[in-house]
């Protein structure tokens, strides 16, 4: 599985997907521009010691994330999304992409892609958005569950 974080902009929730992924064995594809250093003390706090446990790889853009890997699946989870991401068929070789904190996905990325793959976690009215290192957890873990924990002890 891979997750894909398009220009994150908070080293805390950065560090808690390297420390999900190193937990997991889900692969973790930063899109430049990032908020921080990948270097930031507040990313390795938040990431433990976890960082050597994870693949994770920086890329200039996410047209060249998507050049090398057109084989994936891309999967954005936004909350425009009209398919619940519980509703998704996951595979182990998609990519689940996220926008930023405070941005989300722009919407040049999302009209890319095709409506189902544009999915969303349930919310109550009238909330904005979930913190992304909670969302990134929810999405991976269902998809995980799919694929009955392959790997898992």
């Amino acid at each position: 599985m891979h997750i894909v974080l398009h220009e994150p902009e908070i080293p805390g929730n950065t560090g808690s997907i390297i420390r999900l992924c190193a937990n997991t064995g889900a692969a973790l594809h930063v899109i430049k521009p990032l908020g921080f250093v990948m270097d930031d003390k507040r990313l390795r706090r938040a990431g433990l010691d976890y960082h050597e446990f994870a693949s994770v790889t920086q890329w200039e853009s996410l047209g060249h994330y998507r050049e090398e890997n057109s084989d994936r699946r891309l999967i954005a989870i936004e909350t425009s999304g009209q398919t619940l991401h519980s509703n998704v068929e996951f595979s182990t070789s998609d990519a689940l992409l996220f926008g930023s904190e405070t941005k989300g996905l722009p919407e040049e990325i999302l009209d890319t892609l095709p409506h189902d793959h544009i999915v969303r976690l349930p919310m109550l009215p009238n909330s904005r958005s979930l913190n992304l290192a909670n969302a990134v957890s929810i999405v991976v873990y269902e998809a995980w569950r799919q694929g009955s924990y392959e790997g898992a002890s």
